[in-house]
């Protein structure tokens, strides 16, 4: 959109002055005036013009310096900021993995602990039912004798 902004303006410039020159040509062709008054205005005109060409030359570069290195800083300070927030994002997401990796780790170790309190308990229950066993078999035999 911008370059379209300077083309415009760039078309605006030319077109004045070519309307400029084209109009102090006929005006001074149709003056009533003897052929080296013709001459001497003309050269005098074209001369005025020159330099007022020269002049909007020199503004118009002055000009696209300047729009240039406001692109470029614009440019630069554009990728210093994707850079750094992009740096940010990167660092939440290492962040955010890490705290999943975590508290699935906690998941897994409680589920251990479970696990393992419930084969420890099945253990003692186990070895329970074995002395139980024994005692009954204990019992049992020892009334026969």
């Amino acid at each position: 959109m911008a370059q379209h902004k300077d083309s415009n303006g760039r078309d605006f410039v030319l077109g004045s002055l070519i309307g400029g020159v084209v109009g102090a040509v006929v005006a001074l062709l149709f003056a009533p005036k003897s052929g080296r008054e013709l001459r001497d205005n003309i050269n005098e005109s074209s001369g005025e013009w020159r330099e007022r060409a020269g002049e909007w030359k020199d503004v118009a570069v002055e000009k696209s310096g300047h729009w240039k290195d406001r692109a470029v800083e614009s440019s630069s300070q554009f990728s210093k900021n994707l850079s750094e927030k992009s740096t940010e994002w990167s660092d939440k997401v290492k962040d955010s993995t890490k705290d999943i990796q975590d508290k699935v780790k906690n998941i897994r170790s409680s589920e251990e602990d479970e696990a393992e309190k419930a084969a420890q308990e099945v253990a003692e229950a186990i070895e329970e039912a074995a002395k139980e066993l024994e005692n009954q078999q204990n019992t049992t035999i020892s009334p026969n004798q």
